[in-house]
């Protein structure tokens, strides 16, 4: 296999990654377990952000910095919409108190409506990875 090959499948794999997590959010979605649901839903558009990365040759090992990269490569220079970086961040912000910070329960209102757009942001970063 060659390096370009397996950057293609590797990123083929994280966006499959990143539907198969929406997915998982849905299901949690279904029951009411509103802070795992946000944990998925941070955890897809991380996956869709890293193929997004990886197609650019571009990668790192923490969250931070991939939320740094994605900002900075693609969010200032208007080659990513600024509202898709605002989901990303909220979720990110959301999951970070929704996992480690006692006494944190969030709610449908809260959450429900982040599932569709994190499947647009899916979509968007899938469309944007086609581009290329």
């Amino acid at each position: 296999m060659t390096d370009r090959q397996h950057v293609e499948n590797l990123v083929k794999y994280r966006l499959e990654r990143a539907k198969e997590t929406v997915e998982d959010a849905k299901l949690l979605a279904k029951v009411g377990h509103w802070n795992p649901c946000v944990n998925r839903l941070c955890y897809s558009c991380f996956y869709a952000v890293t193929a997004l990365l990886i197609q650019h040759g571009l990668s790192s090992s923490k969250h931070t910095g991939v939320r740094s990269l994605f900002n900075r490569e693609f969010v200032r220079t208007e080659k990513i919409p600024k509202k898709m970086a605002m989901l990303y961040n909220d979720l990110f912000e959301k999951r970070q108190e929704g996992d480690y910070v006692d006494f944190v329960y969030f709610s449908e209102s809260e959450i429900a409506p982040l599932i569709r757009q994190t499947e647009d942001f899916v979509n968007h970063m899938e469309n944007t990875v086609g581009k290329k």
